[in-house]
Order: C-alpha cells, then sequence, then structure tokens
C-alpha cells in the first residue's frame, strides 16, 4: 500500500482508529480547472492528462464523465496495472493497462513528487496532470467530476450536463449522503481491524441500500429525471458489490442482486452507450484479490459471480 513521506516512499498501511475504524486521508491537490478564468488552469484541448485505474471506483467516475463529455480527444490518458504492491500504483503491462506516454514514469508516485518534491500523503487515482505547467491540478475525485463536467464544454460536449444549476444543491447534498454509508462504507467494512467496527460499517451501508433501494422502485435517478453526478457516484460502487465487496470486504448480508431496483439502476447505466467499455471487471477483481494481503493472503481470485448486466433493465418506465 504505502505513501509518501517528505517525497520519500514508505511502506505504511492505513490508519485506523483505537475501535477499529479506517481512516481515509484526504486528498491535498485541490486546484481546479477554470473555464472563467478564474484560476491558471484553462480549459484547452490537449493540455491535460488524466491517471486512472480501471479498478478504483473512484477513479471510475471521472472516466464516465470523461467518455459521456466526449473529452476522450481532449484529454489524454494513462491506465495503471491493476495490482497495487509495495510500489504502489505502477505503470506495467496488464490487458487494458496504458502507460505513462506523458512523463514516462514506471509508479504513479513519480507524478506526485514531481508535482511536489516533498510531498506527504498517499498515492491515490485519479490524479489531472497539467502538462503546460507540469504539476499535479486536482486528485479528489468529486472535484474533478464536477470540473469534467462543467469546465470544458469548450472542447468537448456541452449537450450533456450531469449538474444542473436548479439540481446542484439536490446533487451535492445526495453525493454527500452517499459518502460514508455507501462509497467509504465497503471500505470501512473491508479495512476494519476490530470486530465492532467491521460490524457497525456493515450495518450502517445495508441501512443505507436499503433506503436506496425504496427510492429507486419509484424512480430512474437519484435527483430530477436524468442521470447526474449523484448517480455516477453511488453506480461505481454498487458495481463492484458482487464481484468484489460482498466476498472481499465481507459486506455479505445481501448481493447487489437481491435488490431489484439497485441491480436494476446498475443495468441501466451500465447499458449506456459507452459505459460498458469502460467498466474492466479484469482489472477490477486483479486489483481487489491481489493487492490486499492481510485480507486476502493467497491472492486468489474468485471465478464468479456470474453477472447478466446486460439483460433488460425496464427503467425508462419510470421517467
Amino acid at each position: 500500500m504505502g505513501k509518501l513521506v517528505r517525497g520519500q516512499w514508505s511502506q505504511e498501511w492505513y490508519a485506523d482508529d483505537d475501535k477499529g475504524h479506517f481512516i481515509r486521508d484526504d486528498t491535498k491537490f485541490r486546484e481546479r480547472v477554470s473555464a472563467d478564468g478564474s484560476s491558471r488552469f484553462t480549459p484547452e484541448a490537449g493540455r491535460y492528462h488524466l491517471y486512472v485505474s480501471l479498478a478504483c471506483p473512484w477513479a471510475h467516475r471521472t472516466l464516465i464523465a470523461r467518455k459521456l463529455k466526449r473529452l476522450e480527444s481532449a484529454i489524454s490518458l494513462s491506465i495503471v496495472h491493476p495490482h497495487m504492491g509495495e510500489n504502489g500504483w505502477e505503470f506495467g503491462a496488464f490487458p487494458g493497462s496504458v502507460p505513462d506516454e506523458v512523463n514516462g514514469t514506471s509508479y504513479l508516485r513519480e507524478i506526485y513528487t514531481k508535482a511536489k518534491s516533498d510531498y506527504t500523503g498517499r498515492v491515490t487515482v485519479p490524479v489531472l496532470w497539467d502538462k503546460r505547467e507540469q504539476t499535479i491540478v486536482c486528485n479528489e475525485s468529486r472535484l474533478l467530476l464536477r470540473m469534467l463536467d462543467r469546465e470544458f464544454d469548450a472542447v468537448g460536449d456541452p449537450s450533456v450536463n450531469l449538474c444542473p444549476a436548479q439540481l446542484e444543491a439536490a446533487i451535492d447534498a445526495e453525493i454527500d449522503a452517499l459518502y460514508r454509508p455507501v462509497n467509504n462504507g465497503v471500505y470501512r467494512a473491508g479495512f476494519a481491524v476490530k470486530q465492532q467496527a467491521y460490524e457497525d460499517a456493515v450495518t450502517e451501508l445495508f441501512q443505507a441500500l436499503d433506503g436506496y433501494e425504496q427510492k429507486l422502485m419509484s424512480q430512474r435517478y437519484l435527483v430530477g429525471a436524468t442521470l447526474t453526478e449523484a448517480d455516477i457516484c453511488l453506480f461505481t460502487t454498487l458495481l463492484r458489490f458482487d464481484p468484489v465487496y460482498y466476498f472481499h470486504f465481507k459486506c455479505n448480508l445481501r448481493r447487489l442482486r437481491d435488490y431489484p431496483a439497485l441491480y436494476g439502476f446498475v443495468r441501466d447505466i451500465y447499458q449506456m452507450p459507452g459505459i460498458a467499455e469502460i467498466c474492466n471487471f479484469e482489472h477490477i477483481k486483479h486489483h481487489y484479490y491481489t493487492s490486499h494481503p492481510t485480507i486476502n493472503p493467497n491472492r486468489l481470485i474468485p471465478v464468479g459471480p456470474i453477472q447478466d448486466l446486460e439483460s433488460p433493465h425496464d427503467r425508462a418506465r419510470l421517467g
């Protein structure tokens, strides 16, 4: 796992509190690309490069926005090897991985120290890199999702709006509500080091999933009548639920497919044009089952589960 400490790589696992709860480190790079010129980073085709993992739900958010906003030709891409070992995220040969052809690095941590030589913190994806300024703009997925949606209309597809102004407050509230019990909740369960901490996380997770099941029985999306950032934030966690979180993180009260509305919601988004091609279960399973030796020491990767994400979802009837 590891982290950088004053620019030096350290083999340091995630922290936990005295009750065994997993504590996620805050992201450190939080500048923004601004179409109105209010920042030094302006939206230009070819200027920015996105570093991602196909396994990571946080990075997956930005890949979906890049796809839906038709920014593939404007923002170049590198994809790390799915296994995260002692040296952290690495650019290596694996089907679907893309080397760092912008900076020529072998490890993602080199991008962090290139931006800040004495950086201290986790080396995470996604990362938006500015080729001109030779620095990291942002490594916070939620900020990047909003940035890709709103600030790149001049070089992308302005007809796609994942956060309409009139729904912004509701979308932000929904994403806030998702974070602790669901998006981070699966990790709080999987990385807990004491029984009660694990049970607390699982209980909170399934209470939230039960609530979202009820909500999505009567409406197609979380906010409004069209897909928004909130739906993307829920989708990338739910997509990984049955293949990974149910088994690997012991979130096994129910499977996703035991929730008809949530499973239909995932199939609905998965079947949107271009989305399935950026959902890579080989990367997802390889990453989780080989990168956490304290959870899966033999690094065995399950063959299943069999999924039917292409089956009809019948959610268009909800409006």
